[in-house]
This record gives C-alpha cells, structure tokens and sequence, in this order.
C-alpha cells in the first residue's frame, strides 16, 4: 500500500472513486488528515490513503508521461533526461533498474512507480520531475 509520506508535489498517482480510477497529479498533502489533495484532470479533490495508488514504471510512462528519450542497445534500454539516466538491462524488465547522476548511482532489483523516481530524480538531482502528460492523453 501507498505510503502518504512518500508523496510530494507534482507526483504522478491513479486514484479511485466511485469505481474509475484516473491518473492525476498530487497538489497537497495533509498528513494531519492523511489525505492528499489531486488534480485528476477533472476535478481536483481530497483523496484518503486507500483511494492512490501508483503508477508502475513502463516504456509509456517514462516516454509519455516523464518525458524521457530512449536508446536500444544489445537489449538493454537506457532512458535519459539531462544528466540522469536510468537503465534497463532486460528488455523491459522493469524490476532490475540501475539509476545515475554524476557520481551517484543506485540499483533497484523490484519494480519503481512513477512517483518514486520521481522522488529519487529529486533527491539525486534537486530538481522536480515534471509530468509531461497524463495518462488519458
């Protein structure tokens, strides 16, 4: 289950209500109230815990929705954006990732959500990872 603490401003989450689920946008976080205030592209509203959920890191995800280039090599995939880059080593196998910046690498042997990197983008980098798109888009 999704942790409140982890999410920050700007990061990319699907939440649920009344039976559809949309992607949206975190605006706020209210720890006090433990709930979090998304855009869903529709309206924007004060979603409780058990309503988000997260994105799993895909080829569209990170092309459409993060903005990131790709390069094919020897099937191993390499996303880039600047500085920071994120590989691949199994054709899409998004549970063995290896993250960089400069000096600062790090590797991951479990599936990442959106909001996730877009959390550790921030803390290699200092700098916010953007959405470029939404999912319905």
């Amino acid at each position: 289950m999704l942790k409140l603490s982890e999410l920050k401003f700007g990061d990319l989450v699907l939440v649920t209500e009344e039976g559809v689920t949309r992607e949206g946008v975190v605006t706020e976080v209210n720890n006090t109230d433990h709930k979090a205030h998304i855009d869903n592209g529709v309206q924007e509203f004060w979603y409780s815990k058990e309503n988000i959920s997260g994105i799993p890191l895909t080829d569209d995800v990170m092309m459409k929705k993060l903005g990131f280039e790709k390069e094919v090599h020897d099937g191993m995939v390499k996303y880039k954006k600047d500085a920071f880059r994120l590989v691949i080593k199994d054709n899409y196998d998004f549970t063995k990732i290896d993250l960089w910046y400069r000096e600062d690498r790090r590797s991951f042997h479990s599936s990442l959500m959106a909001h996730t990197l877009q959390n550790l983008y921030l803390d290699m980098t200092k700098v916010h990872l953007e959405p470029v798109g939404m999912i319905h888009d």
